[in-house]
């Protein structure tokens, strides 16, 4: 499987494309789209990979991709099926970074608008009051009128733009342009790892995926991606293991075990390595803003 390019159903009675995906529907392979992407994240949790970023995902969250950046949820499983109350659930809207017409992305009241998207090519999570607002306004959309629709999305990029309440995911140097070999090559390391990260894995088995040697298989993910294969695969155990703090019950020792970690203290060590956090103050602080919105 490729990083696959997708292209939005065109509609004549639209300039953009908004919808709302619920079960199955919000699965989808790596890929990427000329098209900017607002995702909102309404209900489901799970790991995501956005260009050479891995990490949770969770209720609530507020994203944008810009053009051409590669990106894949994975959701739980529990998020896909229709007869749960707990089914998944996210909104979509799509929409070319000209969507206004050249003459008015040169205005000079638009150019917050033009900067942020420039850096949303490295993709955004919103934050705090901004992540809440944009939210908001992406649900309103699905039903409001066409014109209605047109400017709301105009209104909630502004938002965005004039807050900067968001970080930057991806890393400077990611470069997300690659052949269709690589993108073969990768996405077969990326779906294997994404379903054996709570095994044993082992360079040599990775390697053989690719028809590879080991050293061979280092040198090439590196060079493609930046990272070694075991800062990445750390990066999506640590991803998982983050998730699991706060979606389920599981004490400090559980998580780690079902996140492939058999030594409690390399668990701890590499998961304050990520995310600066021991994972029992990771849990708590989340905790802690959840009962402040709360309150």
């Amino acid at each position: 499987m490729k990083a696959t390019l997708k292209k939005a159903t065109p509609n004549p009675e639209h300039s953009f494309n908004i919808r709302k995906d619920i079960g199955h529907a919000i699965l989808s392979a790596w890929h990427y789209h000329p098209e900017c992407e607002l995702l909102v994240v309404k209900r489901t949790y799970g790991t995501c990979l956005i260009g050479d970023h891995v990490g949770p995902f969770k209720n609530g969250d507020v994203f944008l991709f810009g053009s051409n950046l590669p990106h894949t949820f994975r959701c739980e499983q529990k998020y896909l099926e229709s007869d749960t109350e707990k089914v998944g659930e996210t909104i979509v809207i799509l929409f070319q970074t000209n969507i206004w017409g050249d003459a008015f992305l040169n205005l000079p009241e638009i150019s917050p608008i033009v900067k942020m998207l420039n850096t949303s090519k490295l993709g955004l999570r919103l934050k705090g009051v901004t992540r809440r607002k944009v939210g908001k306004i992406a649900e309103e959309m699905l039903n409001e009128s066409p014109a209605r629709k047109l400017i709301s999305l105009l209104s909630a990029l502004e938002i965005i733009a004039v807050s900067k309440e968001y970080e930057i995911i991806s890393s400077n140097g990611f470069n997300p342009e690659v052949n269709s070999i690589d993108q073969n090559r990768i996405n077969t390391i990326f779906e294997y790892t994404f379903n054996n990260y709570h095994k044993k894995i082992g360079l040599e088995d990775v390697a053989a995926l690719i028809n590879m040697g080991k050293h061979s298989f280092c040198r090439y993910f590196k060079s493609k991606t930046k990272k070694t294969y075991i800062q990445f695969l750390m990066e999506v155990r640590i991803g998982n293991a983050c998730r699991l703090l706060l979606e389920e019950e599981f004490n400090i020792t559980e998580v780690g075990y079902a996140c492939g970690y058999n030594n409690i203290s390399h668990f701890y060590h590499q998961f304050k390595t990520l995310t600066k956090k021991n994972p029992m103050d990771y849990r708590h602080n989340y905790l802690k803003t959840e009962e402040k919105k709360f309150t």
